[in-house]
């Protein structure tokens, strides 16, 4: 029986643009194996496998082009877009998602507040810029980031992706302060150990950048953007050990995989 998948952009409101994710609504689990093989076919930064609860809830998981991830935002927010809103079950905990009558997205995610760590050997230098580019180095639960003088910095970086591979995180995320009218920071990311060369939007990341930034902003709403090609707005309220991002969606196409789970 033929599989369908949707294909949205996230964190955006036009099509093009923001990060891309497919989502396989599934009637029934399916083999780790081949949800893998799927998203190796897609080759999207993330897609992400859905499956009905008897309770109405849904089980979600992500999948980037090699391997399973803990968690994803921008994945999540195209399959909240995709069924009209849900309460998802994930290897993060519940994750709730509404979708406004204006449609606005919007996520309830953990929040993962940032320490302070030395950047590990190389990280500078795979990422192009100097010891008095940087403020801090601090580390999350899944990535690492590196805080940077000015956002020139940021929009500028061309890492050397081989050496950044070689780091042991999930993703290096860099950020600074914004430099336009409504932007509180930038921010790029670089998963290349993932499989994600640079990630055109990345929620997940904002669950660590959103309660640094509210500490030295003095306030719990903030809106990043998110520097890459492609870009995206992520609209962040932080709400004690949670924040709710926001985003908007595109959907761009529909695709029929005719292989069935085995």
């Amino acid at each position: 029986m033929p599989t369908d998948l949707v294909v949205v952009d996230a964190f955006t409101d036009r099509p093009f643009a923001g990060n891309p994710a497919a989502v396989c609504r599934l009637e029934s689990p399916a083999p780790e194996a081949w949800m893998q093989s799927v998203a190796a076919e897609m080759h999207l930064p993330e897609t992400a496998f859905t499956v009905p609860r008897p309770d109405g809830d849904h089980d979600l998981r992500w999948f980037t082009p090699t391997t399973e991830v803990d968690l994803c935002g921008h994945a999540t927010l195209a399959a909240a877009a995709v069924l009209g809103g849900a309460r998802f079950h994930t290897r993060s905990g519940i994750l709730t998602c509404s979708v406004g009558d204006d449609g606005m997205v919007s996520m309830d995610f953990p929040a993962d507040p940032p320490v302070t760590r030395t950047a590990p050997a190389g990280l500078l230098g795979a990422l192009g810029v100097g010891p008095r580019d940087v403020t801090d180095a601090l580390a999350g639960v899944r990535d690492l980031v590196v805080v940077v003088r000015s956002a020139n910095t940021v929009r500028t970086l061309v890492p050397d992706l081989g050496r950044l591979a070689a780091v042991d995180t999930r993703s290096v995320v860099v950020t600074a302060a914004g430099d336009v009218p409504g932007i509180d920071f930038v921010s790029r990311v670089f998963g290349p150990r993932v499989g994600i060369p640079e990630d055109p939007v990345t929620g997940s990341a904002h669950c660590t950048l959103a309660p640094w930034w509210a500490a030295r902003l003095g306030r719990d709403r903030l809106v990043g953007e998110q520097a890459s090609r492609r870009g995206g707005t992520v609209t962040m309220h932080l709400r004690g050990d949670r924040v709710e991002l926001g985003g908007r969606a595109r959907v761009v196409a529909e695709v029929r995989l005719l292989v069935d789970p085995a």
